[in-house]
């Protein structure tokens, strides 16, 4: 069927996005400003998510340790060579309050250098506009993220750098430095059902409500959050992180680049060696191909320890705790050749959100 709309004229889904995004900047109330690198706020923050023996009594990391802290779903505050970074950005609130124990407010208090966007769904980037507004970090992400997380908030006076778009072709890599780091962005696929691969095992866990009833939704969470809901992707991203003796890959989503864009696999393999990988396997092929998707990441990048992340019971009623992945995980894990497979560093829902001792690495 053809679209015979006149050029130039608009449409009723991009009203319906304009009215939803005026909405949640009205809906959304703005967070404290003001939290800075020595700032007792600051300082508190960095100690809780990052551990006290990590950060010193001006609030600074330290930058010969490598440490993420768990905030839902794919959402992670890093402490990585001195910085501190947010990967992705939203605090899972939706249908369950206090989860997660971290709210927006923590995550600015942190005054996270930059955030990096992995793609623009709502539980990746949905807070990040009001985050960034009060800290002042730099949000990296494509063109389309940058300009979603702008529409977030009434005044934005936050910097953003557009790596491409979502027209980028898979495969193209964009290189950056965040102080001492250095980063490069590389587009790939989000998560698409395919049909399935006969080498694959269907997997689907059977949702969990009792989220729900211990935690309940707040109306707050509800009205910041609602309107978010038809935010679109925008392209998806991959991040290679780097110092000096250490890398850290992350995804926030796997999707089929063996049907789709296989030529993303050599971009991969050709980055420095990937100490730890962290990867989204929660997906949208996984009713028809289980976890082959993240494990075709996992080859690609040849990591030395992976962690399994948006596997959690962050969206109760259509997902699972995050122990209901374990077994098709070490299943899949099977595939791989025992003198390439990586540790496989499970992580559980609630108890290791907020857990840097989890992931914290020496460089």
């Amino acid at each position: 069927m053809f679209n015979t709309r006149p050029r130039g004229s608009i449409g009723r889904r991009t009203i319906l996005g304009s009215a939803l995004g005026a909405a949640a900047v009205l809906l959304a109330g703005k967070l404290e400003a003001g939290a800075e690198s020595g700032a007792p706020r600051t300082v508190a923050a960095r100690r809780r998510f990052f551990g006290d023996d990590l950060v010193d009594d001006a609030g600074q990391v330290r930058a010969d340790r490598v440490a993420l802290s768990w905030v839902g779903c794919t959402t992670y505050a890093l402490a990585i060579g001195g910085s501190v970074l947010l990967l992705d950005a939203w605090v899972p609130r939706i249908t369950s309050s206090g989860y997660v124990p971290a709210t927006p407010q923590d995550l600015a208090d942190l005054a996270p250098a930059a955030i990096l966007i992995g793609h623009g769904h709502f539980d990746h980037a949905g807070d990040a506009g009001r985050i960034a507004q009060a800290c002042g970090a730099v949000v990296y992400g494509t063109a389309e993220h940058c300009a979603n997380i702008r529409a977030q908030v009434s005044d934005p006076t936050f910097e953003t750098v557009a790596l491409g778009s979502e027209l980028t072709v898979p495969g193209e890599r964009h290189d950056f430095t965040v102080g001492a780091v250095e980063v490069t962005a590389v587009r790939h696929l989000h998560s698409a059902p395919t049909a399935p691969d006969r080498s694959s095992s269907p997997f689907f866990p059977v949702p969990e409500l009792c989220t729900i009833v211990k935690h309940p939704p707040t109306l707050e969470g509800v009205l910041e959050n609602l309107p978010r809901l038809g935010d679109a992707e925008g392209g998806s991203l991959l991040y290679q992180l780097r110092v000096p003796g250490f890398a850290l890959a992350w995804h926030d989503s796997a999707g089929p680049l063996t049907e789709k864009a296989p030529g993303v696999f050599d971009v991969l393999a050709g980055l420095p060696p990937t100490d730890v990988q962290i990867g989204a396997v929660q997906g949208l092929n996984q009713i028809t191909n289980g976890m082959r998707d993240p494990r075709t990441y996992i080859e690609a990048l040849a990591p030395s320890v992976f962690v399994p992340s948006h596997h959690d019971n962050w969206l109760p009623g259509l997902t699972a705790s995050a122990a209901t992945y374990d077994t098709p995980l070490h299943s899949e894990f099977a595939r791989l050749p025992a003198s390439s497979r990586p540790e496989l560093r499970l992580m559980h829902d609630p108890s290791d959100y907020l857990n840097p001792s989890r992931l914290t690495f020496a460089v």
